[in-house]
Protein backbone atom coordinates (compact mmCIF):
# COMPACT_ATOMS: atom_id res chain seq x y z
CA UNK A 1 0.00 0.00 0.00
CA UNK A 2 1.65 3.15 -0.69
CA UNK A 3 -0.80 6.09 0.46
CA UNK A 4 -0.39 9.55 -0.85
CA UNK A 5 -1.60 12.22 1.03
CA UNK A 6 -3.63 15.20 -0.25
CA UNK A 7 -2.89 18.60 1.47
CA UNK A 8 -4.42 22.23 1.26
CA UNK A 9 -1.62 24.28 -1.14
CA UNK A 10 0.02 26.63 0.27
CA UNK A 11 -1.73 30.16 1.07
CA UNK A 12 -0.63 33.85 0.80
CA UNK A 13 0.97 35.22 3.91
CA UNK A 14 -2.30 37.48 3.90
CA UNK A 15 -4.97 34.62 4.05
CA UNK A 16 -4.87 32.27 7.02
CA UNK A 17 -7.81 30.08 6.24
CA UNK A 18 -9.66 28.95 3.40
CA UNK A 19 -13.13 26.88 2.80
CA UNK A 20 -13.32 23.78 1.16
CA UNK A 21 -15.77 24.22 -1.50
CA UNK A 22 -17.88 20.52 -2.69
CA UNK A 23 -15.50 17.41 -3.52
CA UNK A 24 -15.76 15.84 -7.18
CA UNK A 25 -14.69 12.46 -5.93
CA UNK A 26 -16.25 10.43 -3.53
CA UNK A 27 -14.27 7.78 -0.84
CA UNK A 28 -13.85 4.26 -2.91
CA UNK A 29 -13.91 6.61 -6.29
CA UNK A 30 -10.69 6.10 -8.47
CA UNK A 31 -8.91 8.98 -9.77
CA UNK A 32 -6.04 10.48 -11.94
CA UNK A 33 -2.71 12.16 -11.40
CA UNK A 34 -3.45 15.33 -11.23
CA UNK A 35 -6.99 15.19 -11.89
CA UNK A 36 -8.71 17.88 -9.73
CA UNK A 37 -10.15 16.41 -6.32
CA UNK A 38 -11.90 19.43 -4.53
CA UNK A 39 -11.75 23.56 -5.32
CA UNK A 40 -10.39 25.68 -1.89
CA UNK A 41 -12.13 29.06 -1.65
CA UNK A 42 -10.05 32.09 0.03
CA UNK A 43 -10.95 35.29 0.43
CA UNK A 44 -9.42 36.18 -2.80
CA UNK A 45 -9.11 33.18 -5.14
CA UNK A 46 -10.74 29.89 -6.24
CA UNK A 47 -7.95 27.23 -6.28
CA UNK A 48 -7.85 23.34 -7.20
CA UNK A 49 -6.43 20.91 -5.74
CA UNK A 50 -5.05 17.87 -8.07
CA UNK A 51 -4.45 14.52 -6.88
CA UNK A 52 -1.07 13.81 -6.38
CA UNK A 53 -0.96 10.55 -7.73
CA UNK A 54 -3.50 8.36 -9.56
CA UNK A 55 -5.32 5.23 -7.57
CA UNK A 56 -8.02 5.79 -5.24
CA UNK A 57 -9.58 7.98 -2.90
CA UNK A 58 -9.39 5.86 0.72
CA UNK A 59 -10.16 8.43 3.09
CA UNK A 60 -11.83 12.11 2.89
CA UNK A 61 -10.38 13.99 6.20
CA UNK A 62 -12.17 17.31 5.92
CA UNK A 63 -15.90 17.31 4.28
CA UNK A 64 -17.54 19.86 2.18
CA UNK A 65 -17.41 23.11 3.55
CA UNK A 66 -14.73 22.65 5.91
CA UNK A 67 -11.97 25.31 7.30
CA UNK A 68 -8.65 24.43 6.49
CA UNK A 69 -5.16 26.28 6.43
CA UNK A 70 -2.05 26.17 4.67
CA UNK A 71 -0.43 22.54 4.44
CA UNK A 72 -3.26 21.09 5.88
CA UNK A 73 -4.33 17.16 5.55
CA UNK A 74 -7.89 17.07 3.27
CA UNK A 75 -7.41 13.20 2.05
CA UNK A 76 -5.57 9.99 1.21
CA UNK A 77 -4.65 8.46 -1.97
CA UNK A 78 -3.90 4.68 -2.23
CA UNK A 79 -2.13 4.46 -5.90
CA UNK A 80 -1.56 0.54 -5.32
CA UNK A 81 -5.67 0.33 -5.23
CA UNK A 82 -6.73 1.44 -8.74
CA UNK A 83 -8.40 -2.33 -9.10
CA UNK A 84 -10.40 -1.94 -6.13
CA UNK A 85 -12.18 1.21 -7.02
CA UNK A 86 -14.78 -0.46 -9.53
CA UNK A 87 -16.39 -2.39 -7.30
CA UNK A 88 -16.70 0.15 -4.84
CA UNK A 89 -18.07 2.83 -7.59
CA UNK A 90 -20.81 -0.04 -8.39
CA UNK A 91 -21.99 -0.60 -5.08
CA UNK A 92 -23.69 3.12 -5.24
CA UNK A 93 -26.49 2.33 -7.29
CA UNK A 94 -27.60 -0.04 -4.97
CA UNK A 95 -27.47 2.49 -2.07
CA UNK A 96 -30.08 4.65 -3.61
CA UNK A 97 -32.36 2.00 -4.89
CA UNK A 98 -31.59 0.64 -1.13
CA UNK A 99 -33.46 4.39 0.14
CA UNK A 100 -35.35 5.43 -2.86
CA UNK A 101 -37.16 7.86 -0.19
CA UNK A 102 -34.07 9.88 0.55
CA UNK A 103 -35.47 12.85 -1.40
CA UNK A 104 -31.55 14.25 -1.78
CA UNK A 105 -30.38 11.29 -3.86
CA UNK A 106 -31.83 12.37 -7.57
CA UNK A 107 -29.24 15.48 -6.97
CA UNK A 108 -26.39 13.26 -6.11
CA UNK A 109 -26.79 10.08 -8.19
CA UNK A 110 -26.12 12.18 -11.97
CA UNK A 111 -22.59 13.65 -12.90
CA UNK A 112 -23.94 17.33 -12.75
CA UNK A 113 -23.24 19.36 -9.82
CA UNK A 114 -26.11 21.37 -7.68
CA UNK A 115 -24.93 24.32 -5.42
CA UNK A 116 -25.86 23.12 -1.74
CA UNK A 117 -28.86 25.50 -1.95
CA UNK A 118 -29.94 24.28 -5.50
CA UNK A 119 -29.98 20.80 -3.94
CA UNK A 120 -32.34 21.28 -1.48
CA UNK A 121 -34.43 22.63 -3.90
CA UNK A 122 -34.46 20.52 -6.44
CA UNK A 123 -35.28 17.56 -3.64
CA UNK A 124 -37.85 19.35 -2.44
CA UNK A 125 -39.76 19.07 -5.82
CA UNK A 126 -38.51 15.64 -6.20
CA UNK A 127 -36.45 17.07 -9.55
CA UNK A 128 -33.59 15.07 -10.65
CA UNK A 129 -30.25 16.97 -11.33
CA UNK A 130 -30.29 15.31 -14.60
CA UNK A 131 -32.89 17.70 -16.00
CA UNK A 132 -31.68 20.27 -14.82
CA UNK A 133 -28.96 22.35 -17.70
CA UNK A 134 -26.90 24.38 -15.18
CA UNK A 135 -25.33 27.58 -16.04
CA UNK A 136 -23.06 27.89 -13.17
CA UNK A 137 -19.08 26.80 -13.48
CA UNK A 138 -18.52 24.08 -15.03
CA UNK A 139 -22.61 22.96 -15.54
CA UNK A 140 -22.84 24.12 -11.68
CA UNK A 141 -26.57 23.86 -10.69
CA UNK A 142 -27.28 27.33 -9.51
CA UNK A 143 -30.36 27.72 -7.29
CA UNK A 144 -31.59 30.31 -9.82
CA UNK A 145 -31.78 27.09 -12.37
CA UNK A 146 -32.90 25.06 -9.45
CA UNK A 147 -35.55 27.93 -8.86
CA UNK A 148 -36.74 27.91 -12.32
CA UNK A 149 -36.89 24.54 -12.60
CA UNK A 150 -39.40 24.31 -9.39
CA UNK A 151 -41.43 26.78 -11.28
CA UNK A 152 -42.92 24.81 -13.93
CA UNK A 153 -43.79 22.01 -10.71
CA UNK A 154 -46.85 22.05 -9.04
CA UNK A 155 -45.38 21.48 -5.91
CA UNK A 156 -44.33 25.06 -4.14
CA UNK A 157 -40.67 25.33 -3.11
CA UNK A 158 -40.35 24.80 1.09
CA UNK A 159 -37.98 27.02 3.06
CA UNK A 160 -34.51 25.62 4.08
CA UNK A 161 -35.70 25.61 7.38
CA UNK A 162 -39.64 25.04 7.01
CA UNK A 163 -40.24 26.21 10.28
CA UNK A 164 -43.22 28.64 8.96
CA UNK A 165 -45.03 28.03 5.90
CA UNK A 166 -45.35 30.83 3.53
CA UNK A 167 -46.50 29.85 -0.10
CA UNK A 168 -45.03 30.68 -2.69
CA UNK A 169 -42.97 33.69 -0.86
CA UNK A 170 -39.65 31.21 -0.62
CA UNK A 171 -36.67 32.33 1.51
CA UNK A 172 -33.43 31.01 2.03
CA UNK A 173 -30.24 31.61 4.47
CA UNK A 174 -27.08 30.53 3.17
CA UNK A 175 -23.59 31.85 4.42
CA UNK A 176 -21.65 34.19 2.75
CA UNK A 177 -19.06 33.65 0.62
CA UNK A 178 -15.76 34.09 2.16
CA UNK A 179 -14.46 36.03 -1.02
CA UNK A 180 -17.78 38.20 0.24
CA UNK A 181 -17.30 38.42 3.26
CA UNK A 182 -13.73 39.82 2.97
CA UNK A 183 -15.40 42.42 0.69
CA UNK A 184 -17.70 43.05 3.62
CA UNK A 185 -15.17 43.52 6.20
CA UNK A 186 -12.22 45.31 3.68
CA UNK A 187 -15.42 47.98 3.13
CA UNK A 188 -16.45 48.12 6.49
CA UNK A 189 -12.83 49.06 7.54
CA UNK A 190 -11.97 51.51 4.61
CA UNK A 191 -15.03 53.48 5.96
CA UNK A 192 -13.80 53.52 9.42
CA UNK A 193 -10.33 54.32 8.99
CA UNK A 194 -10.23 56.46 5.91
CA UNK A 195 -11.63 60.26 5.50
CA UNK A 196 -13.30 59.55 2.60
CA UNK A 197 -14.11 62.50 0.38
CA UNK A 198 -15.19 62.60 -3.42
CA UNK A 199 -14.84 64.83 -6.01
CA UNK A 200 -16.44 64.67 -9.39
CA UNK A 201 -15.98 66.35 -12.93
CA UNK A 202 -17.34 65.20 -16.31
CA UNK A 203 -15.09 64.68 -19.42
CA UNK A 204 -15.70 64.97 -22.77
CA UNK A 205 -15.41 61.59 -24.49
CA UNK A 206 -15.41 62.84 -27.84
CA UNK A 207 -12.14 62.65 -28.91
CA UNK A 208 -11.36 59.25 -27.44
CA UNK A 209 -14.47 58.18 -29.56
CA UNK A 210 -12.91 59.64 -32.97
CA UNK A 211 -9.39 58.34 -31.77
CA UNK A 212 -11.04 54.86 -31.08
CA UNK A 213 -13.46 54.66 -34.34
CA UNK A 214 -10.37 55.91 -36.57
CA UNK A 215 -7.89 53.15 -35.56
CA UNK A 216 -9.84 50.14 -33.51
CA UNK A 217 -9.94 48.36 -36.97
CA UNK A 218 -6.34 48.70 -37.48
CA UNK A 219 -5.84 48.51 -33.95
CA UNK A 220 -7.11 45.23 -34.08
CA UNK A 221 -5.57 43.77 -36.79
CA UNK A 222 -2.12 44.71 -35.39
CA UNK A 223 -2.57 43.84 -32.07
CA UNK A 224 -4.92 41.28 -32.14
CA UNK A 225 -7.28 42.58 -29.58
CA UNK A 226 -9.81 44.85 -29.63
CA UNK A 227 -9.37 48.45 -28.99
CA UNK A 228 -11.77 49.68 -25.73
CA UNK A 229 -12.22 53.03 -23.59
CA UNK A 230 -10.75 51.33 -20.32
CA UNK A 231 -6.83 51.88 -22.09
CA UNK A 232 -7.78 55.48 -21.76
CA UNK A 233 -8.77 55.98 -18.78
CA UNK A 234 -5.78 53.67 -16.83
CA UNK A 235 -3.30 55.95 -19.30
CA UNK A 236 -5.09 59.02 -18.54
CA UNK A 237 -5.04 57.94 -14.51
CA UNK A 238 -1.29 57.17 -15.03
CA UNK A 239 -0.58 60.62 -16.02
CA UNK A 240 -2.55 62.61 -13.26
CA UNK A 241 -0.43 60.06 -10.38
CA UNK A 242 2.09 61.36 -12.01
CA UNK A 243 1.94 64.60 -11.48
CA UNK A 244 0.31 64.14 -7.88
CA UNK A 245 1.97 61.03 -6.50
CA UNK A 246 0.20 61.12 -3.34
CA UNK A 247 -2.67 59.90 -5.46
CA UNK A 248 -0.53 57.16 -5.58
CA UNK A 249 0.58 57.04 -1.94
CA UNK A 250 -0.24 55.02 0.83
CA UNK A 251 -1.00 55.10 4.56
CA UNK A 252 1.24 52.94 7.07
CA UNK A 253 0.65 54.31 10.53
CA UNK A 254 1.72 57.47 10.99
CA UNK A 255 4.09 57.31 8.29
CA UNK A 256 3.20 57.97 4.33
CA UNK A 257 4.63 55.36 1.70
CA UNK A 258 5.51 57.24 -2.03
CA UNK A 259 5.31 54.77 -3.94
CA UNK A 260 8.00 54.61 -7.20
CA UNK A 261 5.53 52.52 -9.42
CA UNK A 262 1.92 52.36 -10.84
CA UNK A 263 -0.26 49.47 -10.53
CA UNK A 264 -3.41 49.85 -10.92
CA UNK A 265 -6.11 47.66 -9.93
CA UNK A 266 -9.18 47.13 -12.55
CA UNK A 267 -12.43 46.20 -10.57
CA UNK A 268 -14.45 43.02 -12.30
CA UNK A 269 -17.45 41.46 -11.68
CA UNK A 270 -16.83 37.89 -11.43
CA UNK A 271 -19.71 34.84 -9.99
CA UNK A 272 -17.65 34.91 -7.15
CA UNK A 273 -17.93 38.86 -6.36
CA UNK A 274 -15.80 41.75 -6.83
CA UNK A 275 -12.50 41.30 -7.96
CA UNK A 276 -9.31 43.77 -8.67
CA UNK A 277 -6.63 42.17 -10.23
CA UNK A 278 -3.66 44.48 -10.73
CA UNK A 279 -2.12 46.22 -13.77
CA UNK A 280 1.48 46.21 -12.75
CA UNK A 281 3.90 49.27 -14.01
CA UNK A 282 1.38 50.31 -16.35
CA UNK A 283 3.57 53.21 -17.15
CA UNK A 284 5.45 51.46 -19.13
CA UNK A 285 2.20 49.56 -20.71
CA UNK A 286 1.16 50.46 -24.14
CA UNK A 287 -2.55 50.85 -24.98
CA UNK A 288 -2.15 47.16 -26.78
CA UNK A 289 -0.71 45.75 -23.66
CA UNK A 290 -3.32 47.21 -21.72
CA UNK A 291 -6.34 45.93 -23.46
CA UNK A 292 -4.63 42.50 -23.49
CA UNK A 293 -4.42 41.96 -20.02
CA UNK A 294 -7.77 43.47 -19.34
CA UNK A 295 -9.03 40.85 -21.59
CA UNK A 296 -6.97 38.09 -19.97
CA UNK A 297 -7.73 38.87 -16.45
CA UNK A 298 -11.65 39.31 -17.66
CA UNK A 299 -11.19 35.88 -18.80
CA UNK A 300 -9.69 34.22 -16.08
CA UNK A 301 -12.25 36.07 -13.76
CA UNK A 302 -15.11 34.55 -15.42
CA UNK A 303 -13.93 30.73 -15.36
CA UNK A 304 -12.08 31.14 -11.68
CA UNK A 305 -8.97 31.48 -12.93
CA UNK A 306 -7.60 34.41 -10.91
CA UNK A 307 -3.96 33.30 -9.03
CA UNK A 308 -3.34 35.34 -5.32
CA UNK A 309 -0.57 37.34 -6.87
CA UNK A 310 -2.96 38.66 -9.92
CA UNK A 311 -4.99 40.23 -7.25
CA UNK A 312 -2.23 41.09 -4.53
CA UNK A 313 -0.89 44.52 -4.79
CA UNK A 314 -1.85 47.73 -6.16
CA UNK A 315 -1.02 51.33 -5.39
CA UNK A 316 -4.65 52.39 -6.91
CA UNK A 317 -7.52 51.45 -8.66
CA UNK A 318 -10.29 52.21 -11.49
CA UNK A 319 -13.73 50.94 -10.89
CA UNK A 320 -16.16 51.32 -13.88
CA UNK A 321 -19.91 51.44 -13.00
CA UNK A 322 -20.85 52.39 -16.44
CA UNK A 323 -20.86 48.97 -18.27
CA UNK A 324 -23.63 48.29 -15.71
CA UNK A 325 -25.19 51.66 -16.77
CA UNK A 326 -24.20 53.74 -13.81
CA UNK A 327 -24.42 57.65 -13.87
CA UNK A 328 -22.92 58.84 -10.67
CA UNK A 329 -20.81 57.11 -7.84
CA UNK A 330 -18.67 57.38 -4.68
CA UNK A 331 -16.55 54.54 -4.91
CA UNK A 332 -14.90 53.33 -1.69
CA UNK A 333 -11.08 53.06 -1.18
CA UNK A 334 -9.70 49.54 -1.20
CA UNK A 335 -6.81 49.56 1.59
CA UNK A 336 -4.36 50.54 1.71
CA UNK A 337 -4.59 53.11 -1.24
CA UNK A 338 -5.43 55.73 -1.06
CA UNK A 339 -7.50 57.38 -3.63
CA UNK A 340 -9.82 55.27 -6.43
CA UNK A 341 -11.18 56.20 -9.69
CA UNK A 342 -14.69 55.92 -10.65
CA UNK A 343 -16.02 55.72 -14.45
CA UNK A 344 -19.38 55.51 -15.74
CA UNK A 345 -21.69 55.06 -18.52
CA UNK A 346 -20.72 57.92 -21.67
CA UNK A 347 -24.25 59.71 -22.32
CA UNK A 348 -24.99 62.30 -25.00
CA UNK A 349 -25.92 65.20 -23.04
CA UNK A 350 -26.88 69.04 -23.41
CA UNK A 351 -23.48 70.97 -22.46
CA UNK A 352 -22.69 75.16 -22.92
CA UNK A 353 -19.72 75.47 -25.19
CA UNK A 354 -18.67 79.16 -26.29
CA UNK A 355 -22.27 80.44 -24.82
CA UNK A 356 -23.97 77.37 -26.83
CA UNK A 357 -25.91 74.38 -26.20
CA UNK A 358 -24.49 71.37 -27.81
CA UNK A 359 -24.46 67.96 -27.19
CA UNK A 360 -21.49 65.78 -26.44
CA UNK A 361 -21.02 62.38 -24.98
CA UNK A 362 -20.31 63.01 -21.49
CA UNK A 363 -18.53 60.99 -18.87
CA UNK A 364 -19.03 61.82 -15.09
CA UNK A 365 -15.71 61.05 -13.30
CA UNK A 366 -15.54 60.13 -9.66
CA UNK A 367 -12.02 60.48 -7.48
CA UNK A 368 -12.52 59.70 -3.74
CA UNK A 369 -9.68 59.90 -1.68
CA UNK A 370 -8.37 59.51 2.01
CA UNK A 371 -8.24 63.15 2.91
CA UNK A 372 -5.73 62.41 5.97
CA UNK A 373 -3.16 63.03 3.45
CA UNK A 374 -4.53 64.11 0.53
CA UNK A 375 -6.22 67.70 0.22
CA UNK A 376 -8.92 69.04 -2.20
CA UNK A 377 -5.73 70.60 -4.03
CA UNK A 378 -4.37 68.03 -5.22
CA UNK A 379 -7.34 65.63 -5.79
CA UNK A 380 -9.41 68.03 -7.79
CA UNK A 381 -6.10 69.24 -9.58
CA UNK A 382 -5.72 65.61 -10.34
CA UNK A 383 -8.67 64.57 -11.69
CA UNK A 384 -8.38 68.03 -14.09
CA UNK A 385 -5.23 66.42 -15.02
CA UNK A 386 -7.20 63.46 -15.64
CA UNK A 387 -9.89 64.89 -17.65
CA UNK A 388 -7.30 67.35 -19.82
CA UNK A 389 -5.81 63.83 -20.72
CA UNK A 390 -9.35 62.20 -21.94
CA UNK A 391 -10.24 65.61 -23.58
CA UNK A 392 -6.42 65.59 -25.48
CA UNK A 393 -5.38 62.89 -25.84
CA UNK A 394 -1.70 64.02 -27.62
CA UNK A 395 -0.76 65.30 -24.35
CA UNK A 396 -0.72 61.46 -23.01
CA UNK A 397 2.05 61.07 -26.04
CA UNK A 398 3.73 64.48 -25.20
CA UNK A 399 3.27 63.66 -21.33
CA UNK A 400 2.01 67.49 -20.95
Amino acid sequence: MAIFEVKVPQLSESVAEATLLQWKKKVGDAVGQDEILIEIETDKVVLEVPSPSAGVLTEIVVADGGTVVAEQLIAKIDSTAVAAAKPVAAAAPAVVAAAPAKVAAPAKSTGAAAAPSAAKILAENNIGAEQVAGSGRDGRITKGDALNAAAGTTKSVALPSASIPMGNRPEERVPMSRLRARIAERLLESQANNAILTTFNEVNMAPVIAMRNKYKDQFEKVHGVKLGFMSFFVKAATHALKKFPLLNASVDGNDIIYHGYFDIGIAVSSPRGLVVPILRDVDQMTLADIEKKIAEYGVKAREGKLSIEDLTGGTFSISNGGVFGSMLSTPIINPPQSAILGIHATKDRAVVEDGQVVVRPINYLALSYDHRIIDGREAVLGLVAMKDALEDPSRLLLDL
